[in-house]
Parts: C-alpha cells; structure tokens; sequence
C-alpha cells in the first residue's frame, strides 16, 4: 500500500523564478544573441568576398540553366520543323530537296531528333537508288547515332541489306551488338541470324537461335510465333 501511495503521490512543484530569474535569463539572452550577432557579422566580413563571389556565381549558374533550357526548347522546335518541311517535300515527290533537308536537320539537330532526321536520309536514298549513299549513311548512324534504338535500328537494315554478301557466322557477328536484352532489336536480330542459318542449310545452328527465342518468356508473341513455325 505504501508503495502505491509512494508511487502516485505528487511531486514537489518547482519552485516559482522570482523576478530577480527573469531578469537574469532575459539578460542572459540578450548577451547570447548580441555574441551570436556579433560572430556572424565577423564571419561575414572576414568571408565577404568569398560570399559574394558564390552568390554570384549562383546567380550565373542559375540563369545559365534557363538560358540552356529555353535554347534547348527553341532548338527541339526548330528541328522538328525542319523534319516536318522535309516529309512534306517527300510527300510532293521533291526528294531531292527532301533529302538535302533531312540532311541538313540531322547535321542541325541533336539527340534522336538527328538520328530520325539521318535514318530518313538514308532509306529515301535506298528508296530512290541510290544505294551507297544510303549504305554510308546507315553506316554512320550504326557507329556514331546518340540513341541506342537508331544505332541498333541501323545495323539491323545493314544486316539485311548484306545479308547475300555475308555467311552465316559472319552476318551472326554483324548483329552481335544487338545481342544484348538492352536492344530493343534482340528478338528480331536473333530470328534474323536464325533465318540465315535456314538459308545456308544449316538447320542445327538455327535451331538454336529458334530455341533460345521460344524458350524465352519473355519473347514478343509474333516473332515467337514465327520462330515455332521455322523449327
């Protein structure tokens, strides 16, 4: 019982500050915060040029990044209207002017915006015959295009566009870049080195790019489809 009564018995109050305490303590307050104001206006004057020398430089770096971003904008606009002008020239049947358009976009231009402008240039030159120019231009796109997918897109057009020219093991070398899940071309690129395999008689190995096409879960429906029927 006396534990009980020990325990919820009320604590002695604090005692009450007299006014002389908060005399003290508004005193004690008033030095801390003239010390602390004192220290930061030394700080700032013994750091003054470095700090203004940051803000500015935030101030630079600041504008610099819209100044980018508006340039950016402007640019992606002018390039998607210099490719929009060339398919237009395309559709009137002006390929010769179209084709110097695409050109020029894709010298102009940057990011995939280049590389759609250049993978245009090239299939209007293999549309209209004129196969090397075409060629060279996919050739570059392959090697130097900014975007995975245009890069990749180029081999694949060059593997088929070479494939009379090349064996088997040698048009299943080409595509090798593409063998690589990160390629949106590595089910394609795999059907295709089967194909030629097919076509050179050599069932065995085509056999096992079919299968690593059906065997995998995570292959398109179509070209697993289409695979199931060469085996």
């Amino acid at each position: 019982m006396a534990s009980m009564l020990t325990r919820f018995a009320k604590k002695p109050a604090a005692p009450k500050k007299t006014l002389q305490d908060h005399a003290e303590d508004a005193l004690y307050r008033e030095v801390n915060e003239e010390v602390h104001a004192e220290a930061a206006y030394d700080f700032v004057k013994k750091h003054s040029r470095i700090l203004i020398a940051a803000a500015a430089l935030a101030i630079v770096v600041v504008s610099g990044l819209q100044l980018l971003r508006m340039h950016n904008a402007r640019t992606l606009r002018q390039s998607a209207a210099a490719y929009e002008s060339a398919v237009m020239m395309m559709e009137s049947g002006n390929t010769a002017a179209a084709r110097e358009a695409l050109v020029r976009a894709a010298r102009q231009s940057g990011g995939g915006m280049a590389d759609l402008a250049l993978f245009s240039a090239a299939k209007l030159d293999l549309q209209t015959g004129n196969i090397e120019d075409g060629l060279v231009r996919l050739e570059q796109l392959a090697k130097d295009g900014n975007t995975r997918d245009f890069r990749d897109l180029a081999l694949i057009n060059l593997a088929v566009i070479k494939a009379t020219d090349m064996t088997a093991g040698q048009f299943a070398r080409h595509l090798a870049p593409v063998q690589t899940k990160r390629s949106p071309f590595y089910y394609t690129g795999m059907l295709l080195i089967a194909q030629k395999y097919l076509a050179s008689g050599d069932d065995a190995s085509a056999r096992k790019w079919l299968d690593r096409i059906t065997s995998d879960k995570d292959a398109p429906a179509s070209i697993s489809a289409q695979a199931e029927m060469l085996k």
